[in-house]
């Protein structure tokens, strides 16, 4: 019996791989030479897309893809994925939500806890011998009793929440709506939060709606003392004005896994002692990364079988 043709765009971890290649014909377009000769072979053929969160689906892609019906992407995040060509071609798409909450509310966590009580500073200060050289490392900051302003109070964001007043700190949000049935103080304008809280958690989904949402008026806001905690998107930040406000201290610091050109962080930005760096790892453990697979793979099963979709997004 043939297998379905699916056009897999992006790496996939080894079980997930493996998995799509008992159900399905994989073409893999990422190791294409000439990738629209692959796809002009494949357009009277491949019905299927799994992509990742950061690679997508281009409405180019759609385009050349008469045939398709599903794309199935690896990854909360599916703004990479034109949705809006999508929904006109009648394609469906997926993405892995839930799977992922409690592997990135805890790297948040362990952004905070970094950037406030300088972990890779203070770890470089031992093994440069410096402690015994120069004695103790500096007093640092801590999280109890602070308060934290939550951008985006979704799925990630209220587990995000529930972790910080485990630290006994305050909390308190921002989104498009106040959300009735949550118990933390609502503020409207994302400006005027920035300015009450001490630390400024960004989790809200990347769009064009959020393009740049923390800008400098937001930053300038959080001020001189304020953190900046990023583990959303880097296209939700104005990364150029971060840099000039790290740099100038009118920032007190800033914990990012997320970057606006990813994987380029620019040098202005590595160079400085008062931020914590991450490659985008916030979902990157073995369990989270099996699960979100495994949502891909069912979320695929389920369209070949006719079954309702696991986690539909259009």
């Amino acid at each position: 019996m043939h297998k379905p043709d699916l056009l897999m765009i992006a790496p996939a971890p080894p079980a997930m791989a493996q998995a799509l290649d008992e159900d399905f014909t994989v073409h893999r377009y990422f190791e294409a030479e000439d990738k629209a000769a692959l796809l002009s072979a494949l357009a009277d053929r491949v019905r299927y897309v799994a992509t990742g969160g950061s690679h997508g689906c281009s409405a180019e892609i759609i385009a050349a893809l008469p045939k398709l019906e599903l794309v199935a992407s690896l990854g909360v995040g599916y703004d990479a994925v034109d949705v809006t060509a999508a929904r006109a071609a009648g394609v469906r798409v997926t993405n892995t939500p839930d799977v992922l909450n409690d592997c990135v509310a805890e790297m948040t966590l362990a952004l905070m806890l970094a950037l406030c009580h300088r972990v890779p500073q203070a770890d470089r200060y031992v093994r440069e011998g410096r402690w015994a050289s120069e004695g103790h490392f500096p007093l640092t900051d801590e999280l109890t009793g602070r308060r934290a302003g939550i951008l985006g109070l979704g799925r990630i964001g209220k587990e995000i929440a529930r972790r910080l007043q485990a630290f006994r700190m305050e909390v308190v949000y921002h989104g498009r709506n106040r959300q009735e049935h949550e118990p933390y103080p609502y503020y409207a304008d994302l400006e005027t939060m920035a300015r009450a809280v001490d630390w400024l958690v960004v989790v809200a989904p990347g769009s064009a709606e959020t393009q740049g949402i923390v800008s400098r008026a937001v930053m300038e806001a959080l001020g001189e003392k304020g953190r900046l905690v990023n583990v959303a998107r880097g296209s939700l930040v104005d990364e150029e004005a971060m840099i000039e406000l790290l740099a100038a201290g009118r920032l007190g610091g800033a914990a990012l896994d997320v970057f606006a050109r990813e994987p380029d962080v620019p040098e202005a930005l590595r160079a400085l002692d008062t931020v914590v760096l991450t490659p985008h790892h916030g979902s990157a453990t073995h369990k989270t990364r099996a699960a979100m697979a495994a949502l891909v793979v069912a979320n695929l099963r389920a369209h070949l079988r006719g079954d309702p979709l696991k986690s539909p997004v259009a």
